[in-house]
């Protein structure tokens, strides 16, 4: 099977993606406990395998022993320096691109891939990863994952956006502009919900100043976009990590 994708630029850290990591076992958990296969698919890992390493460790210590992880790359360069840290079953990795070369995980990551691309090939993208019934987690941070956000994809459609920061690191809300997933990012511009829902996360965050830190703001933030009726999900267990999750604002 032929993958489907270009090469990205395959830039990664460590723990770069704690935090979408961190997500997924909350979010999926139970779909992953429950699952006769419990597969998870890292897409576009990059350069070196680290990403998918570090999601097989917290899936496996968080949700279940034997969740398995698959690494896929388009570039066979890399899926051949990844070999030394396979071992399969738990991690594997192979060449396939949003095809899933073949495969019908359970869930799917997909980080910092698609804002390389047009985001008129975005929609494709999304229906082709969860053609089989996969969820989807897709979007994107800055280098060290300090900044992030992302969408959950189901069935080709996005349903909800979250954002997630390391509060000590966070000037303002509106950092978050630069690291939309790119079926957002072009659209930050007056009339459109997402540049809507920016500014009213940023007027919150101004509001709520606090002497006692980033994370009673943030909570306080959040709050506050509730009271206003924005449709917050979840609730302090996840704000005090730094999240904020909303439907998908489109």
């Amino acid at each position: 099977m032929k993958p489907v994708g270009e090469i990205t630029r395959g830039t990664t850290n460590p723990n770069r993606l704690r935090r979408v990591d961190n997500f997924i076992a909350y979010r999926c958990g139970e779909l992953l406990r429950n699952a006769a296969q419990p597969m998870v698919i890292d897409l576009g890992y990059g350069a070196t395998p680290v990403t998918a390493v570090e999601l097989r460790g917290r899936l496996a210590a968080s949700v279940r022993r034997d969740v398995a992880v698959v690494g896929l790359e388009i570039d066979p360069v890399r899926v051949e320096a990844a070999q030394p840290y396979a071992d399969p079953p738990g991690l594997e990795f192979r060449r396939g691109g949003f095809e899933l070369a073949g495969l019908s995980p359970v869930v799917v990551r997909a980080f910092n891939v698609l804002r390389q691309y047009d985001e008129s090939e975005v929609t494709a993208a999304w229906q082709a990863m969860t053609a089989t019934g996969a969820v989807l987690i897709e979007g994107t941070c800055d280098e060290l994952g300090r900044i992030a956000t992302w969408a959950v994809v189901s069935a080709g459609r996005p349903s909800t956006l979250t954002f997630s920061a390391r509060l000590s690191d966070l000037d303002h809300p509106a950092t978050f502009a630069e690291r939309l997933p790119k079926a957002l990012i072009h659209h930050n511009v007056p009339g459109h919900p997402i540049h809507d829902l920016l500014l009213a996360l940023g007027r919150a965050w101004e509001t709520e100043a606090t002497p006692f830190g980033p994370r009673q703001r943030w909570l306080a933030t959040a709050r506050r976009l509730r009271d206003e009726g924005l449709p917050v999900l979840d609730g302090p267990h996840r704000w005090r990590l730094g999240e904020i999750s909303l439907p998908w604002p489109g």
